[in-house]
């Protein structure tokens, strides 16, 4: 998932829609969910599964 906010130019708006971003595709995870709660490593796959701005798609991380 790649976040929308890449075309913005920085600020504190920026990072309140990134919040209200994760936090949407976090409710779309837990409402597709069969448990009571969301599992960890689930939560991890939404978080983690972002492309960073900072980065292209293609890009390794350090220690990858």
């Amino acid at each position: 998932m790649v976040s929308s906010t890449g075309g913005r130019s920085g600020g504190h708006d920026d990072a309140a829609l990134d919040e209200i971003e994760l936090a949407g595709e976090l409710m779309i995870a837990a409402t597709a969910s069969s448990g009571d709660r969301l599992p960890t490593e689930r939560i991890d796959e939404v978080l983690l599964d972002r492309v960073d701005p900072g980065r292209r798609e293609g890009d390794q991380r350090e220690g990858d």
